[in-house]
């Protein structure tokens, strides 16, 4: 027996967590409190990557472009991020700093739109862009500068937004799953 309903799952919080931990994860290393290992890249691929491609191929289907776009973009943010660091152990050229540098710088100008775009939303997707986009902006600086001072103070700026994206998944969930506001967006 079927018990089909007409309600459909919200995939922003699927979204918003696997943004928030790889997001973590990767600027605990750019902070400086670990080594880049095996761990951020397959975070990188299998929840960053996939998770949110798939929570925004959910979001298009139900009609929403913005989420759709943003979690997709960011999925393949992470896919390319890993591809760009694994891609020299088979043969192919590493990318420069300063290719870095424009590649970082890119990804800051497409967040810096998406940051206008929830400009009218809540506090903490204003809170989640806005440091984003900061982040963006301070690590392609610390690629084209090579400044290692830049790239910590990024790690500690990402592990913020990280942890703006975090809370926002939380509260989606508890609030959903509570059917009132418990955690405040």
């Amino acid at each position: 027996m079927s018990t089909e309903t007409n309600a459909r799952a919200n995939p922003a919080p699927l979204g918003l967590a696997a943004f928030a931990m790889t997001t973590l994860l990767l600027n605990i290393h750019n902070a400086g409190f670990f080594e880049l290992s095996v761990v951020i890249m397959s975070m990188g691929i299998f929840y960053g990557g996939i998770a949110q491609i798939i929570a925004g191929v959910i979001e298009f289907k139900q009609g929403n472009t913005f989420g759709g776009t943003v979690f997709t973009s960011y999925g393949s943010f992470w896919l390319t991020l890993v591809f760009i660091w694994v891609a020299p152990s088979a043969g192919l050229p590493a990318a420069s700093q300063v290719a870095m540098g424009w590649y970082l710088l890119l990804w800051g100008i497409f967040t810096g739109f998406m940051a206008v775009a929830v400009w009218q939303g809540n506090l903490v997707g204003k809170l989640i862009f806005g440091s984003l986009t900061i982040l963006f902006a301070l690590l392609a600086a610390a690629n084209f500068t090579g400044s290692h001072t830049i790239h910590v103070v990024a790690g500690f700026v990402g592990i913020a937004c990280g942890s703006f994206a975090f809370y926002e998944a939380m509260a989606l969930i508890v609030n959903g799953k509570r059917g009132k506001m418990i955690l405040p967006l």
